[in-house]
């Protein structure tokens, strides 16, 4: 087989399935498994996939500004939203994530709770200012216009003095081998930070960020506790084995674990 050839079949394989493994395509084309590696490298470098550890993921897609975000598919992200707000439990501290899903989630928690909310995002701190039993606090820094989102040191700064019961993330992409990734460092950064002051993760994510990684690592997989993700097809077993709990939203929002 030609090398333009294989690269074709590896393309078509990620568009399919979202990721490949080196060892199985090795066998499949009967090459060695650096003759694979220089494939994906060459993928890579065209921008069709990033690579992970033993083989390649599809790259999370950019979808622009946090305005044009909240727009798109509502119904979706509603769905979600709904099954993560009934995580939440009276009393708790919660870091929520800039981000048109946890937008909604923050739309969606239960009024008569009484909660602490600690965020970056001037906009869901807004959504809840009709909350009385809710404490809502805002992490100061530089505002980032697209994503929505205060960042930088002072954010850091702010976030490291909260120890949070819960921590809902708004992912770039999220796989069971590459974990939680981000498009930006500076974001990147501060949902570290949230991640490690946090005691419980909670991930809820439309099905175009499954499966993808984007450049900056935020946690892996095994840190996360709670996957939220839509109704449809799902093979949960690879996150099942790093002890994440899966939920699918029905239509209702109700989660199915």
């Amino acid at each position: 087989m030609l090398t333009e050839e294989r690269l074709d079949r590896i393309r078509e394989q990620l568009t399919v399935r979202g990721k490949v493994v080196a060892s199985e395509l090795a066998t499949q084309f009967d090459v060695s498994e650096d003759t694979v590696r220089r494939d994906l490298r060459e993928l890579a470098k065209l921008g069709f996939c990033r690579r992970v550890y033993g083989g390649a993921l599809l790259p999370t897609p950019d979808f622009g500004t946090l305005a044009a975000r909240t727009a798109l598919d509502t119904d979706r992200k509603s769905s979600l939203a709904r099954a993560a707000a009934r995580l939440v439990e009276d009393g708790q501290t919660v870091f929520i994530d800039a981000g048109s899903t946890n937008l909604a989630v923050a739309n969606a928690l239960d009024p008569s709770q009484t909660l602490t909310i600690v965020t970056n995002a001037p906009v869901i701190a807004t959504a809840l200012s009709d909350r009385p039993n809710f404490t809502v606090i805002v992490l100061g820094g530089l505002y980032d216009q697209a994503k929505g989102a205060c960042l930088g040191p002072q954010a850091i700064r702010e976030a490291m003095q909260v120890y949070a019961d819960m921590f809902i993330i708004g992912v770039c992409g999220v796989d069971s081998i590459a974990g939680v990734t981000a498009l930006d460092p500076g974001e990147a950064e501060l949902k570290r930070t949230m991640v490690n002051q946090s005691s419980i993760l909670v991930v809820a994510a439309t099905a175009e960020k499954l499966g993808t990684v984007a450049p900056f690592k935020v946690a892996d997989t095994s840190m996360i506790d709670h996957l939220i993700v839509e109704d449809g097809e799902f093979d949960r077993g690879d996150f099942a084995r790093c002890d994440v709990q899966v939920h699918v939203a029905l239509d209702g929002g109700s989660p199915s674990t």
